[in-house]
């Protein structure tokens, strides 16, 4: 449960401001008068080196001294409409995006992290049907799974007037591309705009270890995209996230770009929309999504700590993701459809030395099971030599299979080749004058972080040969 304990005395009159204000906004808290309770007054003490000062608030074992109101309304989320109460981990793309979005528009909210406290997992489960869905919002006791930010902005009574600004360059996607293009264009005094979907980094962010960039001989994904975000922010580009672009159209010399918020304008446009990855298509995998099956080793795995997972899948990023598991998960077993790995040997040949990875290799996912409360079960396989199949048990999934571009709201605004990704020619111009593309939507392109940020440099110069 959420934890609030207010520690004071009936005499104080800070003590009685701050029971006055929980009392008003419905905010249940235990009292605990330092004056009776000797163990209240040690307690006070150990927080404030010694002195006694009153009110102390402790809110799931972090302390505040003499909050004032202000303070109360952000650390529990007190707003007009209520109290807000976001459950999420710092590893979620989606709780990043929806926190980010909450703090923009100066919105109180109070951030529980399900990674801290085993009863907010709980909670979590309980409000979604045994799914560790996040982020997950309470308002006013009304709970809100994953909700956008078009909803956040309904229940919240958010006043998200835009001016009627034109920008030089919108950049749609903040991954590694969009975020060089930006750094390159601003440094050109060119005003631009990121539009994320998701989360700031792409699929990089989610990379618990990359060893292949120049400069680095080892680094965390999510570092490494905080640089570059920083660095666009610190040269001037704007970024917004929970932005999905559904719509291209010209309006004379400028493109408007349709989200869920609204439209924007610009004199030209960058598609970094980057790719999202594949499904397996079997049964019961569409049930199973979130609740047993993953595509993100990074932001899932730890759910899955000294449990048994499989994994399917046989090129790199299916072997660097089950290295990553194998740290913590009891045992990894990988599918492979394949009678040997696509990945590079230096995967391949760092699994001899681990040893609760087991390998199925020429087998096919089947189907994936359900317990009889419709929880995951494990994934039947076939021997694609002998046609025998068997069930493995396990407590969840991730795939790795593949990656589909993310170019499916612009088929009819540029052209795309049999693989949905965009055709470029010259420096990153696609078929339309004005509109460029980078990154892992573009055809041709190599899906590794260092040649992400060559295209978005590439497209940048795009941008101002265009503009001139």
């Amino acid at each position: 449960m959420n934890n609030i304990t207010l520690y004071g005395a009936d005499w104080c009159a800070d003590c009685r401001r701050a029971k006055s204000y929980l009392k008003k906004n419905n905010i249940n808290f235990k009292f605990i008068d330092v004056d009776i309770d000797e163990h209240a007054t040690q307690k006070v003490e150990s927080i404030n080196n010694g002195k006694r000062i009153i009110p102390t608030i402790v809110l799931n074992n972090k302390s505040y001294t003499n909050p004032n109101n202000a303070t109360l309304s952000s650390i529990l989320g007190i707003n007009p409409e209520g109290q807000l109460i976001l459950f999420g981990a710092d590893w979620c793309p989606d709780c990043r995006r929806a926190k980010s979005y909450l703090s923009d528009n100066s919105v109180n909210f109070q951030f529980v992290d399900i990674d801290k406290h085993d009863w907010a997992i709980e909670k979590v489960e309980a409000i979604n049907n045994g799914k560790r869905s996040i982020p997950t919002l309470i308002l006013n006791g009304t709970s809100y799974t994953n909700p956008n930010n078009l909803k956040l902005k309904e229940l919240l009574n958010i006043d998200s007037k835009k001016e009627n600004k034109v920008y030089d360059s919108i950049i749609i996607g903040g991954g590694a591309a969009g975020l060089t293009t930006a750094i390159y264009a601003q440094r050109d005094k060119f005003n631009t705009l990121i539009l994320e979907q998701k989360n700031i980094g792409g699929n990089a962010f989610l990379t618990e270890k990359i060893e292949n960039y120049p400069g680095f001989d080892k680094i965390s994904g999510p570092k490494l995209m905080e640089r570059m975000e920083h660095q666009a922010k610190t040269y001037g580009a704007e970024i917004r996230t929970g932005e999905e672009v559904s719509d291209i159209k010209k309006k004379d010399d400028l493109f408007e770009l349709t989200t869920i918020m609204g439209t924007y304008l610009t004199k030209t446009v960058v598609l970094c929309t980057g790719s999202i990855y594949k499904k397996t298509g079997i049964p019961n995998e569409k049930d199973l999504i979130g609740s047993g099956i993953h595509f993100c080793a990074t932001c899932d795995g730890a759910f899955y700590k000294d449990k048994e997972v499989v994994v399917i899948g046989g090129g790199n990023s299916a072997l660097e993701e089950s290295i990553f598991l194998a740290n913590f998960c009891k045992s990894v077993k990988i599918i492979n459809r394949s009678e040997k790995f696509k990945a590079s040997n230096t995967y391949i040949e760092k699994l001899d030395d681990i040893d609760n990875i087991e390998v199925y290799n020429n087998s096919t996912p089947i189907e994936f099971t359900k317990t009889d409360n419709n929880l995951f079960k494990g994934i039947v396989i076939k021997d694609n030599t002998s046609g025998e199949q068997k069930e493995i048990t396990a407590d969840g999934a991730f795939v790795f299979i593949g990656l589909t571009p993310n170019t499916k709201n612009f088929k009819k605004v540029v052209d795309l080749n049999n693989k949905g990704l965009v055709i470029t020619k010259n420096l990153a111009q696609t078929s339309v004058e004005g509109i460029f593309a980078a990154g892992d939507c573009r055809e041709g392109a190599i899906a590794q972080v260092a040649a992400a940020t060559g295209e978005g440099v590439f497209a940048s110069y795009g941008i101002k040969n265009f503009l001139k």
